[in-house]
Order: structure tokens, then sequence, then C-alpha cells
């Protein structure tokens, strides 16, 4: 469709007043998120908190639009997953000492080299991994829901709001006030963080994977840690320490052969379609694809020439960090749509060791490779969960693929600058285990520029990776309970337990199932942005007390 009217009706949804509140919202947003990886080492998804603040903000300039909210939102979201890829892996850098070998105009190229292959990545998956498959995008699907209950009301907005609510409370009540533990249950299991989470967030995605998932996810983490940690220890296999090697080196290799099946049965056959236009934004006429194609292709171009020349690593390295991005990219939709966790950093670390293995170049250039790929994949799990939200409420593809470059484009400047003002303030000292800046991603990245722990298991997980996939099994799902910590896919687990427990107490009421589907799925999008709206909120205030403090 390339009419007049469709034209306006994208351009409606990405109004100017909803780019100017959310560019504003993003350097606020993007800055925050900088400073809550470095500091917490972990990132809290803004989305659903965007989502409110985004109405509350345009409905104040006369606009109740849900979809000009969700592309409003959009563009104030995007920048945090962009300081996300790069607050997980440039500190490596000054935690090795090298501080004087990265300037801010080399991080500004990693981040923007990376900005540049997620948008390009999820353009053309969009069709394939929203449209036409069942992944439930559970970020994406919570966000939809908030906006459709401020619109509805009634018992679907109390629902929503009540359990949003209170999870909001439990959070403040473990984060800010320390009421709680963020660990339960914990027991000394040696090489094994046993132990639940303490995160209504974690519950709900769960909930919301349900399932086939999260058993195939629960049982990799019952294999890796129970299996090859302590039972492979315990037989005199190997010690704790090389066990861990094993377990973290056959997640990696899972994750990168489930992406790899992916390519394989899913993207290549369909290579050519995407080729003559039907992998575009929004299906217009030929003309129109043609366009979109194009303006893919030079932002690649640019991706790969600001690799090859400007981070100085050559045209084969180019081509290599080009073509694995867009398989990690891959396996990062695949990995949100599932289970709303993007693992950005492990994404970079598959891809930098596979540069490791064949190319001479520096360490700085290993974390600069690292850098690009978790940039692209942390952009991609918002786009597609993004994309994920505007079908269920009728958004425009374009709007929100447009809406996203824009504020990840700023999120880029607004990340780096960050960084560079943290830098100078505190020192490159201040990060690492220990120190104000914990920054664990990024110290895990530097403890891994040496290699893979264990070759032969990482090979094996790849290969078994790819052979899962194309057999139709869940192998991502088995990889991440492989890599996880423990006690991440056991609260998971017990989110996917109260799912099935309430699908059967659902049943025996007599209650329809459409029905109780959806009540289930508000009340646990409400809890997990809930978690995520006061996740922001802490890390605001930690800013400000960080910064003035």
């Amino acid at each position: 469709m390339s009419t007049a009217g469709s034209r306006a009706s994208w351009r409606e949804q990405l109004s100017p007043v909803g780019i100017a509140i959310g560019c504003i919202g993003c350097v606020i947003i993007t800055a925050s998120s900088v400073y809550t990886a470095l500091r917490l080492g972990a990132l809290p998804w803004p989305t659903i908190f965007t989502s409110i603040v985004a109405l509350f903000l345009l409905r104040a300039f006369g606009h109740r639009s849900l979809n000009e909210a969700n592309v409003t939102q959009i563009v104030m979201s995007a920048g945090s997953m962009v300081a996300g890829g790069l607050a997980f892996t440039i500190p490596g850098i000054w935690m090795l000492g090298l501080a004087d070998s990265v300037s801010w105009v080399e991080m500004l190229l990693v981040a923007l080299s990376g900005t540049l292959l997620g948008l390009v990545c999820t353009a053309a998956i969009r069709r394939r991994f929203v449209e036409e498959s069942d992944l439930e995008y559970p970020i994406g699907t919570a966000a939809a829901q908030t906006l459709l209950a401020t619109k509805t009301g009634g018992s679907t907005g109390r629902r929503l709001f009540g359990s949003m609510g209170l999870a909001g409370l439990w959070c403040v009540a473990r984060d800010a006030l320390g009421l709680m533990p963020s660990l339960l249950l914990q027991l000394p299991v040696p090489g094994v963080s046993f132990g639940v989470y303490n995160s209504p967030q974690m519950l709900a995605v769960g909930f919301l994977a349900g399932g086939a998932s999260v058993a195939t996810w629960f049982v990799g983490a019952l294999f890796g840690n129970f299996g090859i940690i302590t039972g492979g220890s315990a037989a005199g296999l190997w010690d704790v320490a090389t066990a861990q090697g094993i377990v973290s080196s056959l997640g990696m290799g899972l994750m990168m052969g489930s992406g790899v099946g992916v390519v394989v049965r899913d993207i290549l056959p369909h290579a050519a379609g995407l080729l003559r236009g039907r992998g575009t934004l929004a299906g217009e006429k030929s003309r129109a694809r043609r366009l979109d194609a194009g303006v893919l292709a030079l932002m690649v171009a640019a991706a790969a020439l600001l690799v090859c020349i400007g981070l100085g690593m050559g045209p084969l390295v180019a081509v290599v960090v080009v073509a694995l991005s867009f398989v990690t990219t891959i396996m990062s939709a695949q990995s949100v749509g599932q289970t709303g966790i993007d693992p950005m950093e492990i994404f970079g670390l598959i891809v930098l060791l596979a540069v490791a293995a064949f190319a001479n170049v520096s360490q700085v250039q290993l974390f600069y490779v690292a850098g690009v790929v978790a940039v692209a994949c942390g952009l991609a799990g918002d786009v597609m969960s993004d994309f994920k939200t505007g079908a269920i409420i009728g958004s425009s593809p374009r709007a929100m693929w447009v809406g996203q470059s824009i504020g990840a484009l700023l999120g880029t400047v607004v990340a780096v600058g960050v960084l560079c003002v943290l830098v100078g303030a505190y020192g490159t000292d201040a990060f690492g285990l220990g120190k104000m800046f914990v920054s664990t991603q990024a110290s895990v990245v530097a403890t891994m520029v040496s290699g893979i722990p264990s070759v032969p298991a990482f090979v094996a997980g790849l290969i078994g990776g790819v052979a899962l996939y194309c057999a139709g099994l869940p192998a991502m799902m088995f990889g991440l309970g492989v890599y996880l910590p423990f006690y991440m896919s056991a609260t998971a687990a017990l989110g996917g337990l109260v799912k099935w427990v309430y699908d059967r107490a659902s049943a025996r009421r007599g209650e329809r199932g459409d029905d109780a589907e959806e009540r289930g799925v508000v009340v646990a999008s409400g809890v997990l942005g809930g978690e995520s709206i006061v996740g922001v909120v802490i890390a605001l205030a930690n800013v400000i007390g960080g910064l003035t403090g």
C-alpha cells in the first residue's frame, strides 16, 4: 500500500510532538541505563515505564492515540539497549589497564556500527519472527496490555494496574529498602548458584512463556548444573572449576548453534523472497520495497566500513563481524521472544571468540567486536518486542522502525557521552569487581578475551544446537538453561508451574480457555511491568544520587 492515506497514517503515529517527547525521554532513559548497567550489573526493560509516561505526556497535549503513544515510547526506550551493549563490554578494556587505547570516537563507532546492524536485521526478520511465528515476546505483550488497559479500563485495568502496583511495592521493599534478599533458599552446592531469584518479573516471564519452553529451559539448567558440574565432579571426571568452563562453553555453543539453525532452516530458504522485498517493513508496492532494500543495504555497507576502517580491523574481520551479527541478532530475537531475556554480552562473546580464533587483532579490538555485536543484539531484542506490541494494538511497522532508528541513533551519542563523563569523574580504576561500578558482564568479557574455556564443549554445543533446532526442538531454551545461573532458571520454572496450576484450576471451574488465558496474561504482564517500572525509577534515583553524591 503506497497511497497518500497510508503514508499519512504512519506519519501521524510518528508525530512531531511524539518525537520531541521521545527524544527528551531517550536522553534520560539512556543515561540511567548506562549507570544501572555499570553499577548494578543488570538492566531492567524500560518499555512498560516508557509506555505509561508517553501516554500520559501525549494526553497532556491532547493526543490520545495508543499507536502514537507506542511509537513515542519506542523513541524513548530505544537507547537503553544500546547503552547496555556498551556498558556490558567496553569497561572490560579499563579493567585490563588498556584505558589509553580507547577513545570516545572509537566507542561512538562501536555503538553506531551495532545500531545500524541491529536495525537492518530486525527490518529483515520482522515478518518471520512476529507475524508468522508464535513467539510470545513477554515484554512486548506486557506493554501492549498496559496500553490497552488504559483504554478499556474496568476489570482488565484493575487487574493490570493492581498486579503492577503489588510487584512494584515488592521491588521497592527488596531493592530500595533492603527488607528482603535478592536470592531465597540458597544452598551451598559447589559450583552451582542454587536458590530462587526473588523477582516477580522472572516469575512472570516463566508464566508467559509456559509449557514446553520453560520445561526445556529447566531441563537444560538441571543438565548443566547437576549433570555436568555436580555429577561430573562427583564422578571424578573433572574438578568444579573445569566443569564450570565446560558448562559455559557448552551453553554458548548451544545458543550459537540454535542461531545457525534458524538461518539454515528458516532464513536461507526465504532469502530470495527477502531480496525481492517480501521482508521489508510494511509490504508496500515494489518500488517502495526496492527503496527499503536499498536503504538497508547502505546501512550494512556503512557498518562494515566503520568496522573495517574506523576501528581498523580489516575487510575480512569486518565481513565476519557483519555476518555473525546477523546470526546473533536472530538468536537475540528468538531468546527475547521466548523468555524476555536478552543475553547480549554472551552473543558478543561468541563473535569475539570466533574472531580471535582466526584473526590477528588486538585485545582492545576484540572488545570492540563484542561491543558491536552486543549493541546489535540488545537493540534487536528491543525492536522485536516493540514490533510485537505494535502487532497487538495495530501500530505501523514503518512508524515503529523509524522511531527506533531515531531513538537508537540519539542513544548512541548519549550512552558514549555518559560513559566518558563517568570515566572523567571517577577514573578507570572505578570499574571492576568490588569497585564503584561493578560492571559484571564486562568483567566476564575481560576474562574470556584469552579464549573459550572448553573448545570441545563449545563445538559439541554448536553442532548439537543446529541439530536440535533443525529437528524442531527448542535448542535456544536448552542452551539458556545450561548457561544461565541456576537461580534464574529455577524462578522461571516456578512461573511455568504457576501457569500449569492456573490453567487446570480454570478448567475445573469451567471457564472459557480464552477468557482464562487473557486474565492470566494481563496479571502476569502487570507483575512484569511493575518491576520494570520501579527498576527504572530506582535507576533514575541512583543516577541523581550518584552524580550529586
